[in-house]
């Protein structure tokens, strides 16, 4: 039986693990990035919460609103929980200011109080991002002009990883699911299996 399996049993059921169900898969590093209102936040802000994050910038035209799509849905999921928090890390910090990140969480519907997009200082970011989450993260300049034959240059993209990544309240990653999977079981399930420990 797989892990993801037992962990859907598991919810289903409402049961309570009897050994522990997640390994854990690292720490998240110590930071201090700013939110959408400029305050700081860091990892010992952030312990105590059963946290989600997920890697996206504003400027992404196809994966990032598909994957803060799937970020709403679990911020509706845990309406009225406190001890779930959810985290969006920018990884285009040049372009992803507070004021930019803001208008972007509001096109999702991010409560502020629950769902914090981050940014700040590019090797912060990557460092966080690289070594910390051992996620992807590429920028690759783009190749000859602009969309419609403009001489300006064409627009640099950033490839970054698409999973999800599940935080325990001592900063300690638990999981990677996938936010594509219907239902979002993985997520839902590892996250129940924190918030019992």
């Amino acid at each position: 039986m797989t892990q993801s399996v037992l962990w859907m049993l598991l919810a289903c059921a409402g049961g309570t693990p009897t050994v522990e169900l997640l390994p854990v898969l690292g720490v998240v590093p110590p930071f201090m990035l700013t939110d959408t209102t400029g305050a700081t936040i860091t990892t010992e802000s952030l312990r105590g919460a059963v946290w989600v994050a997920d890697f996206i910038f504003t400027s992404c035209p196809d994966v990032c609103p598909v994957l803060s799509a799937h970020m709403a849905e679990v911020q509706a999921h845990y309406v009225g929980n406190p001890r779930v928090r959810l985290v969006s890390f920018s990884v285009d910090p040049d372009t992803d200011t507070p004021p930019v990140l803001a208008a972007y969480g509001a096109r999702f519907g991010a409560d502020p109080a629950r769902w914090s997009f981050l940014t700040g200082p590019a090797d912060t970011l990557e460092a966080v991002v690289v070594d910390g989450f051992k996620m992807m993260l590429e920028r690759v300049e783009a190749r000859g002009g602009a969309p419609g034959g403009s001489a300006a240059p064409a627009p640099a993209t950033v490839l970054h990883g698409e999973r999800f990544v599940v935080v325990d309240t001592l900063g300690r990653i638990r999981a990677y699911p996938d936010p594509k999977e219907p239902g979002k079981v993985e997520i839902y399930a590892a996250v129940a299996a924190l918030l019992e420990e």
